[in-house]
């Protein structure tokens, strides 16, 4: 969740910092901090809030250092305020220590380091792993840092990407990671470290991602990997980062939420194009090529996944179920290891997460493959966690998301789900010619008809402004387009604050029909697909207890036009890829709701984007 950047080298490391802890912001906004070697000594200057009011309260400090650490927080132990703001600093001041991630172990270690005399200031547990770190050292006289941190984290229990300075070894940097990312930039005499490539990539194209358990010695001018548990070297796997420095600007919209609503024609082509041939339009999944044997003898496939990839997930088990004919089963990831599944070895399980390094998605990954079943992953980010895990996997092209709320990566995952189910329907041949070929080149349609829809925006913010002030809603959908209403009730909660509930729409009358009056305005997402006439038939249930619609239909429709009090309008197409059509509007009417409220669109509270703790 939290971000973390450091830098050694010649440059002055405090503007690097800072503009990286900007880039990463998105991972954490409850409070933030810097640690610099100045003058022979860390010093460290940390506040509660956005890195905005950090850096207005270095201004006029004396900020210069060739070497140092920085963080932005997203709170676990304890309230977000200056005493629990990373960096933390050992009891004695030998050790100061930034910390993505939880260590589970916490209380005993603390129990453990009380009873040694060490007195703990805030409430983390970052602060107990930068006091068990100095504990090891000592004195400094048996062991050096590098032995304290590897002897320090083989007694940790939990997930961490930590990057640590020695006051007694003032021109190094250690850092460490096990669940939880963390990358490497390679410079010309400097290097960079981040938890992910985006406050890097200006710099250096060169990146070494850090493995599970490895430990980086780092110093101006040398790179030494180790792992915790062995003191001897292992060459790092350097990668060429294609990311490029305009994908991390706004390119003159107000949020990077508008920006990647818009960005999605691009990114929905993106991920087809090289998949589908011009000629045949057969689909080609190169990262599956190797596997796909053992994937067309599944007798199961079950997809995992979380939030707004979960919904994703949903589609893509219609789909491979109607057109492959397989069975597909869809869990929350967060429940999934926890229940004690039936995981047999000619299953297939399937992840799906954008930033690659969702914690509880990769626990469940992990016990996939040691039950023995293929794991496979699809993905937006190149070297993560999931991508390395898995043994084969399929990336969506969706670029960097920064906006806290999933867009592009959702519309990205639910068309490689779509090019997945097509490709194992006519492996099968559980499909005809002509209902394939349909399904694909509907597909290959959709980014302009995403782009007719955009530029319908304002018609969509005037609806906004009738609804800004409801404080409940409920989102009604069926067949393919439930999962878009679940998706759109999500969006909608995550930055308005608004309380949100999807449902199919045909389990209203079990329970939540009981919520609807004047007040309370019902969103149901109608397109023209093989379910209409029974959505209409919800709609009618509504209508008569007085509540008001706001429908999502297919482009002339007159009968919902003249009966529900509001629509949003999308072009006709296969009821297949309709999903990538009707969340469009349901993104931007969240959107507008959230501007027009004063919410931070990009930064919602209590929310991060990578999920990298269970």
């Amino acid at each position: 969740m939290c971000g973390i950047v450091g830098y050694i080298g010649t440059k002055n490391a405090y503007p690097i910092l800072i503009k990286g802890l900007k880039r990463l912001e998105y991972r954490g906004y409850d409070s933030a901090g810097i640690a610099l070697n100045i003058n022979g000594g860390v010093q460290v200057f940390k506040k509660k809030g956005k890195v905005l009011e950090l850096e207005n309260y270095c201004e006029n400090k004396n900020t210069f250092s060739n070497i140092g650490i920085a963080h932005t927080r997203w709170a676990t132990h304890g309230e977000p305020n200056d005493i629990n703001a990373h960096p933390h600093v050992s009891m004695n001041g030998f050790f100061t220590i930034i910390h993505n991630g939880i260590i589970e172990n916490y209380e005993k270690l603390k129990n453990d380091l009380t009873q040694r005399g060490y007195k703990f200031y805030g409430e983390t547990d970052s602060e107990i792993l930068a006091n068990l770190i100095e504990y090891m050292y000592g004195d400094g006289k048996e062991v050096n840092a590098e032995t304290a941190v590897r002897m320090a984290l083989s007694r940790v229990v939990g997930a961490y990407g930590i990057v640590i300075m020695c006051n007694d070894e003032p021109g190094k940097l250690i850092a460490a990671r096990k669940s939880s990312p963390l990358a490497i930039g390679i410079g010309d005499g400097e290097y960079y470290l981040a938890s992910d490539a985006s406050p890097i990539v200006e710099y250096t194209r060169n990146v070494v991602y850090l493995n599970d358990n490895d430990v980086a010695i780092i110093t101006p001018n040398s790179f030494t990997l180790k792992t915790v548990q062995k003191d001897e070297e292992i060459k790092p796997e350097i990668q060429k980062l294609e990311l490029s420095v305009g994908e991390l600007e706004k390119n003159g919209f107000e949020h990077y939420m508008l920006k990647e609503i818009f960005e999605q024609p691009r990114t929905i082509s993106d991920s087809f194009r090289g998949r589908i041939d011009p000629q045949t339009k057969e689909v080609f999944l190169g990262g599956l090529s190797e596997v796909m044997p053992r994937i067309l003898d599944a007798k199961r496939i079950v997809i995992i996944a979380c939030g707004t990839s979960w919904h994703a997930a949903l589609i893509g088990e219609y789909l491979i179920e109607e057109y492959a004919r397989i069975p597909v089963e869809v869990e929350y990831a967060s429940e999934y290891r926890y229940r004690k599944p039936i995981i047999n070895e000619d299953d297939v399980v399937l992840a799906i997460s954008q930033s690659g390094e969702t914690a509880d998605t990769m626990a469940a990954i992990k016990l996939a493959k040691d039950k023995g079943a293929l794991v496979l992953g699809i993905c937006n980010v190149v070297g993560s966690s999931i991508a390395r895990e898995t043994h084969a996997g399929i990336y969506t092209h969706a670029g960097v998301e920064i906006g806290v709320a999933s867009t592009k990566a959702f519309t990205a995952q639910v068309t490689v789900l779509t090019l997945l189910a097509m490709r194992l329907a006519r492996a099968h041949k559980a499909i005809g010619d002509e209902r394939y070929y349909a399904i694909i080149n509907d597909l290959i349609s959709i980014p302009d008809k995403i782009n007719l829809i955009l530029e319908k925006q304002a018609q969509i913010k005037e609806i906004a402004e009738k609804y800004k002030d409801n404080i409940n809603s409920l989102y009604l959908g069926r067949g393919y387009l439930f999962p878009v209403a679940l998706e759109g009730a999500l969006k909608l909660k995550e930055i308005s604050y608004i309380h949100a509930e999807g449902y199919p729409a045909g389990e209203m009358k079990h329970g939540p029909i009981a919520l609807v009056d004047s007040n309370i305005p019902v969103v149901v997402v109608a397109a023209k697909d093989r379910y209409y006439e029974k959505v209409v038939s919800n709609i009618q249930e509504v209508k008569a207890r007085k509540g008001n619609i706001i429908a999502v239909v297919t482009d002339g429709d007159g009968f919902l036009r003249d009966t529900v009090e509001d629509i949003m309008e999308i072009p006709k197409s296969d009821d297949v890829v309709t999903p990538l059509l009707a969340v469009i509007p349901l993104q931007l009417f969240a959107y507008y709701i959230s501007v027009l409220r004063g919410c931070d669109v990009d930064q919602p509270r209590n929310l991060a984007k990578s999920v990298t703790v269970e």
